[in-house]
Formats: C-alpha cells, structure tokens, sequence
C-alpha cells in the first residue's frame, strides 16, 4: 500500500507565470522517502483539488518543517490557504512522451497519440520544458498535414465550444501576425457585423508580436467575457471582440502559445492548429486568413505563403469549415503605432474618419471586410469593397464598434506612458525600407504588451523623404530602464530604418 504524505501549505509570494512550483526543505522527510530531488514532478492533492508540480529544493531556512512552499498559481490551482493539509507522492508517468519521443526521431504522430498529448498538456500534466519539447519537435514543416488535422481536432475535444442556435453561418478573420501595427481586426469586426454578419470574435494575445487583438482592445474595453457573456454580447450586437483564453475554447493551445512566446517559436503545424482550433470551437463556419508576406515578416516569401495557404484550406476542409486566405503586403509596418495604446488609436482613427489615419490599416480593414462580405454574400469582390467602404464612411462601422463596446463593458480612457523618447532622422534621404522583425523588439523592449502604453509612434513611412534630425519615431515606456534598455538595441540596430539618397 502506497505511503501518503501530509505537509502543510505555504504561500511562498513568488509568480511562476502558470508552471506550478512546489518547494521543500532539502532536509524534508517526504523528499528522502521518495527520492524527489530537483526539477522532481510531484502529485499535489488537496481534498478534490490537485495539480502535478515541479519540486524547487530549498535550504533549511527558507521553510519551517512539515511544510511545503507553493507559487502562486500552485495556490489558485489547489484553492489552498496557509496551513492547510496537502497530500504529496510522485506524479503519475506520463504515457504520452514516449510519442513526443517518437516525433523526435522524425515518426509521424497517429490520431490516438496526438490526442493524448493533448489532453495531458490540458490537463496541465506536462512540465514548461516537455511543452517546449513537444514545441519544437512540431516547428518548421515537421507535421504532415493528416498530423496538423490531428492536432487541431484534438485541441478542439480538450475544450468547450459555443453553438449559435438558429445562424446557419458564422465568419471569422485572423492574421497570422508578423506585421507590427495590424491591427485591422476591430474595423474588419465593426463592418462585418454592420452589415448583418454575425462574427463572434475571440482573438489571443501577442505570441511574438508587441500586441496581439486581445492586448488592443483590453486598453479600450473588458475582453475577459465568460462564456454566457460572449453569447449575450453577440446575441444584442452580432459580434464581438473578447479574449478567447478567458472562456476555455482549446485550452490547450493557451498552454503552448505562452511557451511559443517564451521560446519566441510560432511553428507552421502548430500554428494552423492554433488559429482553426479557436475558429472551430468558436463556432465559426467560414473565416478568413490574412497572410503577409515580406523579407521581414513571418512568411518571407510567396511560395511560403502559397503552401501555408494550402494548409490552412485543406485542414479547414477536413475540420468542417471554409477558409479563404487572402495574402497581403508584408513588406512594412500597418499604421504608425506598435503597442497596445498607440494601436487602439491608430483603429479608433480609421473608425471615426480622422483625415489623418493610416491610410494603409484603413486600405487592407477595407480589403479584408469586403472578403468577408463577398463570402456571405457571394456578390464579387468590387461590389464587397463598395459596400465595406460605404459602411466605414457613413459612421455605421463606427456606431457598430460602440454597440460592441458597450455590450462588454464600456469604453475606457486610453493610459499615457510616463516616459517618451523622441528620436530623429540621424542623415538625409528616403526611407526606403523598415525591418518588422527588428521594430517589433525594439517595441517589446520598450514594455509592450506587458505594460499597456509602452511602444512607439511612427513619424514616417516607407516611400518619405527625411531630412536630418526630422522627428523619426516617439518611444513610450514604463520606466526609465526600459526607455534606456530599448534605445541601446535601437543604437545598435540603427539600419532597421534604412534611409538612402536616390542614385
């Protein structure tokens, strides 16, 4: 009969991000009756609660004997206070990574097998580097298609699903990311839905980018909508504009992406999984992809997004639903603002007409809405963009947001940075060209997504010609640090804005 062991819970203060953490005395009898050491994963249970750790050793001091340290999330998970009773013994083995194992010596994954990977990573059974593991094995072009089917039917299964009795077709819109500032999303959201569409829209948050959907709209209104919540909200308006890790919709690939950002990995399988999965759990019955393409995007060239657009179709067909990729200019930035803050103005602009919005976000919204409507409609492609335009411009887009905005919460007054750096054009010339990759970092140094206000502003766009110490672009941080620790990459990678004197 096995042993159980009883120690008392400590809440230890220490955020682990959502890897539970569990600590012991290095003296501890628990750790020399069943040999845990380091990096040992344990079974916590308390009364119906329980969780699978990682075990951090610490020294005598740290701990009171006959306790054990839990992280934060250990505590939310186990529902558990200072001094209560938690049993401990060694984690059940995990059968599944012998598939991970198996992928790794390049074998295709079967139906079965990707469906337990799956549900154990849901069930939160996988440590963050087994997740990472499984990751990696994943990236690049390593899953076949019938395994990228797999994956993504097995993210679906793991979590809920809404259904919209009576609505026989319901649209959805991604991009696929890798462009910083595009965030046409809302607008695309406000038109479609204008026009009688109903697109429940449920986006994540940044993965590699300075802001995702979710990180925009939550400076402008709440995005943490239950279940309940999402359904009254599109019920009153056809729409909405929440945060789909909030409701449980494919659970699991909340887990992955939060170590896709650490590992700063968004794999091909992985990916379209990832984005069909929500799109299927949603609801959704048609959705729309937009892939950029250029030498500093995610997908670099056209041949890439072909295949890629290839994917995304044949997965969809299998999985039950239509998908229509439209691939678009890549090449520079969308808008003028990277970040959360300066991306909901640059949406709020487009919105409500200002003469001075990006023409570029308004002309791809435009190009990614009449899609949609030319899909829901099947009207052609000139008449969809009349009406997408004629929409945006009469304020009916605008007065559609509001709608969506109100029914979640309200609109919110957008934060200021407490610090801004203004930086100038070091030389005379045309701005030939922009590196995404490099302007998303340096945003992300500067604090975003994490800190809501931190990124930058564009004070010129690809094609304009500078003169020397004409204003560049204005950094917005937190903190003075993360001002001075941006502004060291930008110094050091000064050519991420090229500026050349015509031949």
């Amino acid at each position: 009969m096995e042993t159980v062991h009883t120690l008392n819970a400590v809440k230890m203060g220490i955020d682990t991000h959502q890897e539970p953490v569990v600590y012991m005395r290095e003296d501890c009898h628990v750790c020399k009756a069943e040999g845990f050491t380091a990096s040992s994963r344990v079974l916590v249970t308390h009364g119906s609660y329980m969780m699978v750790a990682t075990l951090n050793v610490v020294e005598q001091q740290v701990l009171e004997p006959g306790t054990v340290g839990l992280s934060n999330i250990a505590v939310q998970r186990l529902r558990a206070k200072d001094g209560d009773n938690l049993c401990i013994g060694h984690a059940p083995l995990l059968q599944s990574m012998s598939a991970v194992r198996k992928k790794v010596f390049g074998h295709a994954l079967s139906d079965d097998e990707m469906q337990d990977i799956v549900e154990d990573i849901a069930a939160h059974r996988y440590s963050d580097i087994e997740i990472a593991s499984f990751l990696s094995v994943c990236a690049g072009s390593r899953l076949n298609l019938d395994e990228i089917v797999s994956l993504t039917q097995a993210m679906v299964r793991c979590g809920k699903s809404l259904t919209w009795p009576g609505e026989s077709l319901i649209f959805d819109k991604h991009c696929i990311g890798g462009i910083p500032g595009n965030r046409t999303t809302p607008i695309v959201v406000s038109i479609a839905s204008a026009a009688g569409l109903t697109i429940p829209k449920t986006s994540s948050r940044a993965i590699t980018s300075p802001a995702g959907t979710a990180d925009t709209m939550e400076v402008l209104t709440k995005v943490d909508l239950q279940l309940v919540d999402i359904q009254r909200v599109v019920a009153q308006t056809g729409a909405c504009l929440a945060w789909g890790g909030a409701v449980n919709l494919s659970p699991a690939d909340d887990l992955l992406i939060r170590i896709e950002r650490a590992l700063d990995l968004d794999g091909e399988g992985q990916l379209i999984a990832s984005v069909l999965s929500k799109k299927i759990a949603a609801g959704s019955t048609h959705v729309i992809i937009d892939i950029p393409v250029g030498d500093t995007a995610k997908v670099r060239t056209r041949q890439q997004a072909d295949r890629l657009s290839a994917l995304f179709t044949q997965v969809g067909e299998a999985c039950g639903i239509y998908v229509r990729c439209v691939i678009t200019d890549g090449s520079r930035p969308i808008g003028r603002g990277i970040g959360p803050v300066e991306e909901a103005r640059d949406l709020l602009a487009v919105l409500q007409g200002h003469s001075d919005a990006p023409r570029d976000l308004r002309h791809r919204s435009l190009l990614l809405a009449s899609h949609m409507l030319d899909l829901a409609q099947n009207c052609g492609p000139e008449a969809a963009l009349l009406q997408a335009t004629d929409i945006l411009e009469s304020g009916r887009a605008w007065a559609q947001f509001k709608l969506i905005v109100e029914a979640q919460g309200g609109l919110q007054s957008l934060p200021s940075a407490p610090f801004e750096h203004l930086q100038i054009s070091q030389r005379n010339g045309v701005l030939v060209s922009i590196d995404n990759r490099r302007l998303a970092r340096l945003a992300k140094l500067a604090g975003a997504p994490f800190d809501k206000a931190a990124g930058l502003r564009l004070h010129a766009e690809v094609g304009d010609r500078l003169t020397l110490h004409q204003p560049l672009f204005t950094l917005y941080c937190d903190s003075l640090g993360e001002q001075e620790y941006a502004m060291e990459y930008y110094h050091n990678n000064q050519d991420m804005f090229c500026i050349e004197e015509p031949a």
